[in-house]
């Protein structure tokens, strides 16, 4: 089965992903230096479950921050984990940090 999260290579295809998305985008950055993959680790099962769970109504995609430098500073992201919410390429919400399930949740409500 394919993953439900979109991990883009390039700034070009993390914006033809979310120029075409049919609903709201979850936009999660990541980072690859120790402390921030530990942390990014361990979300990252809660994003795909999340993109599971709202499937068809929901794009999520997974950015890293050193791979797609253009999203990262159009989104102010400064660390990671970071989470970014765009509706209709607005930005309704955004979060820095671990989220545990019930704060994920909560942070979508946002885009429904």
């Amino acid at each position: 089965m394919a993953s439900p999260v979109h991990q883009p290579l390039e700034n070009a295809e993390f914006d033809f992903i979310l120029g075409h998305a049919p609903g709201p985008v979850l936009a999660y950055f990541t980072g690859t230096w120790p402390k921030a993959a530990a942390v990014c680790k361990e979300a990252d099962a809660l994003v795909r479950e999340a993109a599971a769970a709202h499937a068809g109504r929901l794009t999520a995609v997974k950015a890293d921050m050193t791979r797609c430098p253009g999203p990262t500073a159009r989104y102010g992201v400064t660390s990671a984990p970071w989470f970014v919410l765009v509706t209709a390429g607005e930005v309704v919400a955004t979060r820095q940090g671990p989220l545990d399930r019930a704060e994920l949740a909560e942070f979508l409500e946002a885009a429904f």
